[in-house]
């Protein structure tokens, strides 16, 4: 049975990026710009249905749903040779088509406005769907659509599908080169709630996707066309044990939970190797991929599409390699015990120092120029030097209360700015716990519980460790969770209100140690 996943588009950069992708995704299973299977594509054996459905006309369809408060982007994608791909009552464009003059709150406040027509076509593809697995959703969380849109429907979609998982691809702004002057604001207030509501959070770095330009395309200045190519490339790749299912690995939930033992330690760096010519053009040539190779690479930090400070103590929580291509299970075994003699990875020393390899299969309708291709999936310390750096830039604005006159002008910011101290608090325990995720000792890691608590939710004390979950908690900004009839599972954001964190971990420690699929250092 198939386990499907319906892809939100979001903003200028979602939908940018989402083309792309479906481009690519379109051309590894053998289907035409107007989603016509090709008569040549006989091979079989991937799953076309967890991202197309058929339509009357045989036609496949993606399971997608376009998005944009301004609709420059989405009218070039509807003029388009890929125009007839896309199911067109699963595109929405704001009427007034004036965007959200890259203001977080502005794009907060169009998703309650627009709340019923998006929900209406997530609901029609839910309801399509056999097994609905989950959403991916694909924004950019610097400027508006993205950023404040994005916030809107991770929240809703939380609480409207608390037993779905929720995986997100989400740019990074570039810390060198910004565009958007308050995006350190908006990146503060979406990280927010991608900790709080996301099970996985794919980070797609622009500075990282700028230096892997210059050195692999020698482009210094890459258009967003180049950089769509490069982040399409990892995401299709992301996806690819989902398509072409193999013994393990195949659906998300065995993804996500292979990489996150932890409730909130789910942000995601990826490595992609080789990027070839036959993928994206101008590409530097690499003419050895051998199985050693190739994962040897995926570990360098120049392969890396998230840019990050080195530290001495930084080290992997899990690793998962996706290699693609026809590869002999005994190569891969003799690649993980060279990479162990060398200590090329430094592991968590808290828990098993694993290297997870999922093995599947290239498309037979993608011509490429090297034998194997890898992609890794890594849960990393060192993406805690971004959110630092995310705070730095925050603070730099908020201590001077710069720009926040068009904030105050929506509803969410009426009351005062505490939705930017909340977002900062946030920001600063996922640091905290993410540095913390380096010592011996974090196991018996108890992240403190923010403060002021919401009244009516009782909180632990020496006597009480253990609060009671309030039968009917009422809706609050700092409270959603608990506010749905259907209790998240586990690793709810709400739930750090009524359980211990240490409980909790246990939980996920506990999946984590019983996986029976993988290879392990």
């Amino acid at each position: 049975m198939p386990r499907e996943i319906v892809t939100v588009q979001l903003g200028q950069c979602g939908n940018q990026m989402g083309s792309v992708y479906w481009q690519r995704l379109c051309a590894e299973h053998g289907i035409n710009k107007e989603g016509i299977l090709e008569e040549w594509a006989t091979e079989g054996g991937d799953r076309k249905d967890v991202f197309f459905y058929q339509a009357d006309d045989e036609h496949y369809i993606p399971r997608a749903i376009l998005v944009d408060l301004e609709p420059r982007v989405i009218n070039g994608i509807l003029t388009s040779s890929y125009a007839n791909l896309y199911n067109p009552e699963n595109i929405f464009v704001s009427k007034d088509g004036g965007g959200a003059g890259n203001n977080w709150a502005q794009g907060y406040s169009a998703g309650e406005r627009i709340y019923e027509e998006v929900m209406e076509m997530v609901d029609r593809e839910a309801e399509g769907s056999d097994s609905l697995e989950g959403f991916m959703l694909m924004h950019s969380i610097a400027g508006g659509t993205g950023s404040g849109l994005g916030s809107f429907l991770l929240e809703r979609l939380n609480d409207k599908f608390p037993k779905k998982l929720i995986q997100t691809y989400s740019v990074f702004p570039n810390a060198q080169d910004s565009e958007v002057v308050v995006q350190p604001y908006n990146a503060m207030l979406t990280l927010k709630r991608l900790t709080d509501h996301a099970d996985s959070v794919v980070v797609l770095d622009n500075g990282a996707l700028t230096r892997i330009s210059a050195d692999r395309l020698h482009v210094q200045t890459p258009s967003f066309d180049q950089t769509n190519q490069l982040a399409s490339t990892v995401i299709a790749a992301s996806t690819q044990t989902l398509r072409y299912p193999g013994y393990m690995n195949n659906d998300l939930v065995g993804i996500i939970a292979s990489l996150i033992p932890t409730p909130r330690c789910h942000f995601l760096m990826t490595s992609y190797t080789p990027f070839t010519s036959d993928q994206i053009d101008k590409a530097k040539p690499i003419r050895r991929t051998t199985v050693l190779d190739v994962m040897r690479r995926l570990l360098q930090p120049k392969n890396c599409l998230v840019s990050t400070s080195p530290s001495k103590t930084a080290c992997y929580i899990s690793i998962l390699n996706i290699i693609q291509g026809d590869v002999d299970p005994t190569d891969v075994h003799q690649s993980l015990l060279r990479i162990r003699e060398r200590q090329l990875a430094n592991f968590i020393p808290w828990g098993p120092a694993s290297i997870q390899v999922a093995l599947t299969r290239r498309s037979p309708y993608v011509q490429t120029n090297h034998r194997v291709s890898g992609l890794m999936l890594a849960n990393h310390t060192s993406v805690a030097s971004l959110f630092k750096r995310m705070i730095d830039q925050f603070d730099r604005l908020r201590r001077r209360n710069a720009f926040v006159e068009q904030y105050k002008k929506e509803k969410i910011f009426e009351n005062g700015l505490e939705e930017f101290d909340d977002a900062r608090a946030t920001a600063e325990e996922l640091l905290k716990e993410y540095k913390a995720c380096e010592s011996a000792d974090y196991i018996t890691y108890v992240r403190p519980l923010p403060l002021p608590h919401p009244p009516d939710v009782p909180v632990a004390n020496a006597s009480t460790p253990f609060p009671p979950i309030p039968p009917h908690a009422p809706r609050t900004h700092t409270h959603r969770a608990l506010a749905s009839p259907t209790p998240r599972r586990d690793r709810t954001p709400g739930a750090r209100y009524t359980m211990r964190a240490a409980a909790r971990r246990k939980v996920y420690l506990d999946v984590r140690s019983a996986r029976r699929d993988g290879v392990y250092l």
